[in-house]
């Protein structure tokens, strides 16, 4: 009676290493290198914050690109969204608009935005 149990729960168990459809996944030293480059960036924020004075007008643009640039590598490839499904992206970026939205009319509430 046990050597059927144990032959149904080998014979019904799933390899999920096969289930892996994910074929472009990367490796973990690309990971590692994707980090560094993720502090280089955070590095030159610091640096730009202690040349406020110096950047003038270009100080607020430079700051929100470096921003977007780790914000959007941490969405792709931390997070995944570049290998799954693309209703997960969509999904991810309603949400955002949502958030962003939202917190566009607290500003607003506020009068953040008037002179």
């Amino acid at each position: 009676m046990s050597t059927e149990t144990e032959n149904a729960t080998t014979d019904d168990e799933i390899d999920f290493r096969e289930a892996d459809d994910h074929v472009d996944h990367w490796t973990d030293l690309q990971f590692v290198y994707l980090a560094i480059g993720l502090a280089i960036v955070t590095a030159i924020e610091v640096a730009l914050s202690y040349m406020v004075d110096d950047l003038g007008a270009l100080f607020l643009p430079l700051l929100l690109i470096l921003m977007l640039i780790k914000f959007f590598s941490v969405v792709f490839y931390f997070m995944h969204l570049k290998f799954d499904n693309r209703w997960f992206s969509i999904l991810f970026y309603m949400g955002l608009v949502l958030a962003v939205g939202v917190y566009i009319a607290a500003l607003l509430t506020f009068q953040f935005f008037s002179a």
